[in-house]
């Protein structure tokens, strides 16, 4: 907290969830040690994710920088956004992973896809239309948010079905998906024994 906003802090006082100053000698001993707990965890807490931040980072760094060792060897440079890497120690105890998952979205020509495929059911004999449909449908639901599972859309492009409009829409599928962004994760495993099995090494709290 800087000095302009101290300079406002009544003497003696706190301030309660609401904004207002309450005087320290009308706060009960629980409410306090319950402040200066919560508080006392929120700050390691803080502390905690500010070491994870920099370890991601550090690691990331150290192994884009072996990536370009290994190139060298090879008389190489690798240039531009590099992919998935797996890397494992030498007594095959641990393996480190950095995989890159792209966010992506669909754009108008999805909606066009989704006339398509429409003609398509309408198209064709009753019988497997029905359970084509219902699938479709499924597919192009949106959730709470208004948003479209990528997975279900991508989905249907792995339907075996030979019809030239249905591949039509399948391509305007593939033109509309759009690259919004990128995320890069970093996943540590240690080797179960001397099996082929690999025990992930969590970092979220919620795994420990």
């Amino acid at each position: 907290m800087n000095q302009a906003v101290q300079k406002h802090i009544p003497e003696g006082c706190m301030q309660d969830s609401k904004g207002r100053w309450v005087p320290v000698e009308t706060i009960s001993d629980i409410d306090m040690v319950r402040h200066e707990l919560v508080c006392e965890v929120a700050r390691k807490a803080q502390e905690l994710q500010e070491a994870m931040r920099d370890f991601k980072m550090n690691t990331l760094g150290d192994v884009e920088a072996f990536i370009d060792l290994s190139a060298e060897k090879y008389g190489v440079s690798i240039g531009g956004k590099k992919g998935n890497v797996t890397l494992i120690s030498f007594d095959g105890r641990y393996k480190l992973q950095r995989a890159i998952q792209d966010s992506i979205s669909f754009d108008e020509r999805l909606q066009a896809a989704k006339e398509l495929i429409d003609q398509c059911i309408h198209r064709w004999a009753e019988g497997s239309a029905a359970e084509i449909r219902a699938l479709v449908d499924h597919a192009f639901q949106v959730d709470k948010e208004g948003n479209i599972s990528t997975g279900r859309i991508l989905g249907l492009r792995r339907l075996s079905i030979d019809d030239e409009q249905w591949k039509q829409a399948m391509t305007a599928i593939a033109d509309s998906i759009q690259v919004t962004g990128s995320q890069t994760y970093i996943r540590l495993y240690e080797r179960v024994g001397m099996s082929e099995q690999w025990r992930a090494i969590p970092l979220d709290l919620a795994k420990l």
